[in-house]
């Protein structure tokens, strides 16, 4: 019985005992390395191609036929719709006065021709008066059929001396792959003018040359040269990984969201037999700053304060750790890993987080 008592009073103790002792702080111990840092920046954009090419109709008037489609290779001149023109009424009416004054000198010349030419085989005028009328009657000519040629061009949009040139005809003018066809059978269409840019009828681009466009922070930018490589991945095509190379970095930043970017550009490498589609969401990885076999330790063991930056030295580990404060020069990090220039070296062991035991 006493016994009993005894042993429930000394656990009792023992228990108390052990859970009034104070905490002792205790931390993970991280020892620097030997390894390579890369300093990385990631540039959100899009592959476009470098050219893109609006194609707009030389007149105004109504589509009465398209020939090609979405996805559609051109080659420059291929014809790509063709216009009905809408007549403006005043132009009609000026046309048809033309002709009318046209055929009305013609009838002219055509009387003081024949009158000279009877007057000249007797002999009665001269040769050079008969000349002039001969003239006038062949400048009537041109100038009744300039004036019908006129009225078909005010009328059709058609010249009857070259209507495979007519402005009716909208043509491709590169060779490339149609990505838009914005129009329909029917729709209308205006010309471009000083007041109007006119209707697209087609976009067509060169899906053989394409470019990475993105933006880049004004912290960074400054780090970014033409010439330097990326890394290009697309998120629609995760297996695949290209190479591209800045070409432009604008001059000028935009800002956006309260930050100032500039817009990049990269000529994109693409693998041959690789298709790709204009617009695809991209990435470029680009290496701002790379150091190889230099002493690295985690980020996440440094004290920071102001532009200085320490770690705690491990100085003692009996009867509990002791920890010295030390003061390192840094070097390039890549936000895990941070290089060490000064301050320590690789045999000593770090403060690293903490581990609370009773």
């Amino acid at each position: 019985m006493w016994c009993v008592i005894a042993a429930i009073f000394i656990g009792t103790f023992v228990f108390l005992f052990m859970n009034s002792r104070p905490e002792v702080e205790k931390f993970e111990l991280v020892s620097p390395t030997t390894g390579n840092i890369e300093r990385n920046t990631v540039l959100t954009g899009k592959i476009e191609p470098r050219d893109e090419i609006e194609i707009k109709p030389q007149v105004s008037g109504i589509i009465s036929e398209i020939n090609v489609e979405e996805g559609d290779m051109v080659q420059a001149g291929d014809v790509v719709a063709k216009i009905k023109v809408v007549p403006d009424e005043g132009q009609l009416s000026s046309a048809l006065s033309r002709i009318e004054t046209a055929r009305i000198s013609l009838d002219d010349a055509k009387n003081k021709h024949e009158r000279n030419k009877l007057l000249f085989d007797k002999k009665v005028i001269s040769r050079e008066d008969y000349e002039n009328t001969e003239t006038a009657l062949a400048k009537a000519k041109a100038e009744l059929e300039a004036a019908q040629d006129a009225y078909s061009i005010v009328k059709e949009g058609v010249s009857k001396t070259n209507a495979k040139e007519s402005n009716t005809l909208v043509r491709a003018t590169i060779t490339g792959l149609v990505l838009d066809v914005p129009v329909k059978v029917g729709s209308s269409v205006i010309q471009a003018n000083t007041m109007n840019d006119g209707t697209t009828v087609a976009t067509v681009a060169d899906m053989n040359n394409l470019i990475f466009e993105g933006k880049v922070d004004e912290t960074e930018v400054g780090l970014l040269s033409v010439g330097q490589p990326m890394d290009i991945s697309i998120g629609a095509l995760p297996d695949l990984n290209l190479e591209a190379v800045i070409e432009l970095i604008a001059p000028k930043g935009v800002e956006t969201n309260g930050a100032n970017t500039f817009e990049i550009k990269g000529a994109l490498k693409v693998p041959e037999g690789e298709k790709l589609r204009a617009g695809y969401s991209a990435n470029a990885t680009v290496s701002l700053s790379k150091v190889e076999n230099v002493l690295t330790i985690p980020e996440s063991v440094i004290e920071w304060k102001g532009d200085s930056t320490f770690v705690y030295v491990l100085t003692d580990s009996v009867p509990q750790q002791k920890f010295e404060r030390k003061p390192i020069s840094t070097g390039t990090s890549d936000g895990i890993n941070i290089q060490v220039n000064s301050g320590i070296d690789k045999d000593v062991l770090l403060r690293g987080a903490a581990i609370k035991k009773k």
